[in-house]
């Protein structure tokens, strides 16, 4: 491994980290490319913190395999990355499944420290939640106009390519697949969605770049894939059509699959955004997805590859008069009724809401209804909607409730087991977009990178509570109690205090167009994107109601099928994005619509002050560069929380005529 300078952002893999296991004894009895990066953590780590690499017969810690372990307890049929614990004779014993699960199980021990090592007599085993935990970087090779070099990227340049090249050093990468190896992530997708001329080209004359990267993924248990266009055959092959059912086109996917694999034995495979904001796909031709999809899954199935297939497809050319046309309604209406028709090699990638990563959104019914379809939970870590990584918003509790809705009544699997399928249902996971990038902290608030790390740690195992993971990470990344207390208090709540100062009660956007950073509470509402609020001087909310909206409500199964078909029975938080209501309209709170926008974009910018105030009161504490990073990004998110503010409750102030019952001032 190339070290970073010993000055850089080591993030949660500090260099003075891991002390309790690294001043023990020490024992490595496992083979496979993956036990020699074990070994080499090991002996990084002993040297540095005064312990000895031994004997397992003079070990306090074995770490192994099954198929080498030497141990008493009866480990069953342990999973294909998990490992068990075994204490016992006076010693830890770590048994991985394989030289995979002994890799996770180092960090897992690494991690929890004295509280693991030094536990009682007893075996546990440990397996991820999710088969597919995986992050999509939306990096472009070179910077393209209007999107930068990482399109919603918000931590500086591609951590991979730079200048239309790969970056010649790449210690950096190395120290990133650590980081994503640490939190158990196993798939990475190199280069943006939206695939452009160079981007294409890493699947024929740029795939040296892509072997490369393998390289570098590859010692810590990731695969890489490719985000390839669908009009690559037209693009690339000079070919007159992309058409999945045309035998030629066929032909030139399965040479160009069979050259990737040729260079690339471990590839992953393809994500494919189709048919969706302008890119192309098989409607095109006239096919479904279903065909644009098996005609690259039949290729990639030989070595073992998987299609990622996009569910964001939807009218982004819709008439904003017209309000019968719902862009909540796209994902499903063009892909349940092709439940059954995908091929085993095909994992339909699903956002968590029927719309676009909103501070609050219902889960998507999209994720309820393909039961013989292998789904994936598409997330996002990077805050395009969220604030940008200017302004801190802790996702992870956003995420727990998404992966804890359940698709019926008591009982009824939640959204975290349907992906993670099941004897009855095919497996499929876990999908983010990455917030990372070329910035010095990695993710440019260096707050964000708890999102990375919970991220992982969600996918890894869906019950563990947003609060544990962030304790976590404060113990990894930073060393000073009062620090971490510091830090906790301004990051627990803080996505509750992002919604409270930006869109309400699930109305979503109402950000400036094109950027998405910023109130512009009509930016959107006029445009053919089908992202609107539809205010008017009697009230505010869509109308997606089976008895006179949209009809989006009736997606769902019961229970919530009823419940969101009435606002009494609709979550406070979700009323309008599924009803339009009068300002006068009382919440379950109590409150009526207009003064919730009033109190909580007031309440938000307190909220923030007081973020302000704590981080002020640990400043000498904390490493000056971190100091000063946050600063900067707390005067940001204060200033543009007095923004939206303002800007909310000024335009609902005018449109409704209804003043503030505590009578402050609104501009």
């Amino acid at each position: 491994m190339s070290p970073l300078p010993q000055h850089a952002d080591h993030a949660w893999l500090r260099p003075d980290a891991g002390t309790e296991l690294g001043s023990r004894a020490v024992a490595l009895d496992a083979a496979g490319g993956l036990a020699e990066t074990v070994r080499a953590e090991l002996e990084t780590l002993t040297a540095r913190h005064g312990g000895s690499i031994v004997e397992p017969a003079d070990a306090a810690v074995v770490l192994t395999t099954a198929e080498r372990a030497e141990v008493s307890a009866d480990l069953g049929a342990l999973p294909g990355e998990g490992f068990a614990l075994v204490h016992g004779g006076g010693r830890l014993t770590v048994v991985g499944s394989s030289d995979r699960g002994l890799l996770y199980g180092y960090h897992h021990v690494r991690r929890a420290g004295s509280g693991v090592l030094d536990a009682a007599d007893g075996t546990e085993t440990h397996a991820p939640t999710q088969p597919i935990r995986m992050l999509d970087h939306w990096d472009n090779v070179a910077v393209h106009p209007g999107m930068g070099q990482v399109e919603r990227g918000y931590a500086g340049g591609s951590l991979f390519y730079d200048n239309g090249r790969l970056r010649p050093n790449l210690s950096r990468v190395e120290h990133y697949a650590r980081l994503l190896a640490s939190v158990g992530i196993n798939r990475v997708a190199l280069n943006n969605v939206n695939v452009h001329a160079l981007e294409a080209r890493l699947l024929t004359d740029g795939i040296g770049d892509v072997v490369r990267l393998a390289e570098v993924f590859r010692p810590q248990g990731i695969a890489v894939y490719l985000s390839v266009s669908f009009n690559s055959p037209v693009v690339l092959g000079g070919l007159p059509t992309a058409d999945p059912l045309d035998e030629s086109v066929r032909a030139w996917w399965a040479g160009a699959v069979d050259r990737v694999y040729d260079a690339i034995p471990d590839f992953g495979g393809f994500v494919v955004k189709a048919d969706s904001e302008g890119q192309p796909g098989p409607f095109g031709y006239g096919r479904s997805h279903a065909d644009g999809a098996n005609m690259l899954a039949k290729p990639l199935a030989r070595h073992g590859g998987d299609v990622f297939w996009r569910a964001f497809v939807y009218n982004h050319r819709q008439d904003w008069r017209d309000r019968s046309t719902d862009r909540a309604r796209a994902a499903y209406d063009h892909f349940a009724p092709l439940d059954g028709t995908f091929d085993d090699n095909v994992v339909l990638q699903v956002k968590h809401g029927p719309m676009d990563f909103q501070v609050r959104e219902p889960v998507s019914p999209v994720i309820g209804a393909m039961p013989t379809t292998r789904l994936a939970l598409e997330l996002q870590v990077t805050q395009e909607y969220t604030g940008q990584q200017q302004h801190v918003c802790y996702l992870a509790p956003l995420w727990s409730q998404v992966l804890d809705f359940p698709f019926g009544d008591d009982g009824a699997p939640t959204v975290g087991d349907i992906v993670s399928g099941s004897d009855d249902a095919p497996s499929g996971g876990v999908v983010a977009v990455s917030n990372v990038g070329g910035d010095e902290h990695w993710t440019g608030h260096p707050f964000a990178q708890a999102n990375l790390y919970a991220l992982g740690r969600l996918a890894w195992d869906p019950t563990l509570d947003a609060a544990t993971i962030l304790d976590e990470w404060l113990a990894e990344t930073y060393d000073d109690e009062a620090v971490r207390e510091a830090v906790r208090s301004i990051m627990t709540g803080s996505w509750q205090t992002y919604e409270r100062y930006t869109a309400p009660l699930g109305v979503g956007w109402m950000v400036r167009p094109g950027r998405h950073y910023g109130p512009d509470v009509d930016g959107y509402e006029y445009t053919p994107w089908g992202t609107y609020h539809f205010a008017d001087r009697d009230g505010i909310g869509v109308d997606r109601t089976v008895a006179t909206g949209t009809g989006y409500a009736g997606m769902y199964p019961e229970p919530w099928a009823c419940r969101f078909e009435r606002p009494e029975t609709t979550p406070d938080e979700l009323l309008l994005f599924f009803h339009h209501v009068p300002y006068t309209h009382r919440l379950h709170s109590g409150t009526t619509v207009i003064q919730h926008i009033y109190d909580t974009h007031f309440e938000g910018v307190e909220q923030v002050e007081r973020m302000v105030a704590t981080w002020e009161s640990v400043r000498d504490r904390a490493p000056q560069a971190v100091v000063e990073r946050v600063q900067r990004r707390l005067e940001e998110q204060l200033r543009s929380a007095v923004e939206w503010r303002d800007q909310i409750n000024t335009y609902f102030y005018r449109k409704s005529g209804i003043p503030d019952e505590q009578g402050r001032t609104i501009h």
